[in-house]
């Protein structure tokens, strides 16, 4: 497994957010996390990637440990995220947006920055060109000089997606990347997700509402509810599941 979670658990005082959750996660494919509001999604996303670190459980990655990494450590290590809010670089440029995904890839130190090497200055080349391949990939290249601030909705969200890209990774974690899109910009992102899997052999876990997305893209999906996971299956399972239809809809959905 590239990623395997074991009985993952947060609290925070007496809040139980993520109760003895467990996920692994096979090299290529796409799993979908959902849930209803409050059902501890992003908290487990933020356990994954070391914004917290578990109560208790083990977190296993490409066969080492990361449980209680930071979250640059775990980054490093090649694991990549996206936020349900948009976390850009609001006046930066496009192109630097993605620049700064690649900080922790560049072996520039200090001195070779201040003087400006000729080895500093070819890695600085490499990073550019890599930078616009990243932004072509996701469709952003004409836009590269643009402040960041200044994107459509949408736009905003690949930007996001490339500059996770340009750490490197071999898992991506992707929290609600289609929420408040329109249909076709929905269906672009589902096309980039593929896309991530199918033409980079990246490892897409992505945090979903939308249903018609997480049926059409996923290849299994995890349920959790109120912190705890209550299902685990294929899309097509998991959509006549009565406990999950319980928890989106109430009982009495489940009985009518």
């Amino acid at each position: 497994m590239l990623l395997d979670a074991q009985h993952v658990t947060k609290t925070f005082g007496g809040l139980v957010a993520v109760n003895d959750v467990s996920l692994t996660v096979e090299p290529g494919s796409i799993v979908s996390v959902i849930g209803p509001n409050g059902a501890g999604k992003t908290t487990f996303f933020n356990v994954l990637t070391g914004i917290y670190k578990p109560t208790s459980g083990r977190i296993l990655f490409d066969g080492a440990e990361i449980t209680g990494l930071r979250p640059d450590q775990i980054t490093q290590r090649g694991i990549a995220r996206t936020f349900q809010n948009i976390r850009l670089f609001n006046n930066m440029t496009v192109l630097e947006n993605v620049l700064v995904g690649m900080h922790g890839r560049l072996r520039a130190g200090l001195w070779g920055s201040l003087f400006l090497t000729p080895a500093v200055r070819a890695e600085e080349q490499s990073a550019r060109k890599r930078a616009f391949e990243l932004l072509a990939f996701v469709g952003l290249e004409r836009k590269h000089s643009e402040l960041a601030k200044n994107l459509p909705y949408g736009d905003q969200r690949r930007l996001e997606i490339a500059r996770a890209m340009a750490t490197q990774p071999k898992l991506i974690l992707l929290d609600e990347p289609t929420a408040g899109m329109n249909p076709q910009e929905t269906g672009e992102a589902i096309h980039l997700i593929r896309r991530l899997r199918d033409e980079l052999g990246i490892t897409v876990i992505l945090i979903e509402h939308d249903m018609r997305v997480v049926m059409t893209i996923s290849e299994r999906v995890t349920v959790l509810d109120y912190g705890a996971k209550i299902a685990e299956g294929k899309p097509e399972e998991i959509r006549n599941n009565p406990q999950v239809i319980e928890a989106y809809l109430g009982r009495g959905a489940v009985v009518a």
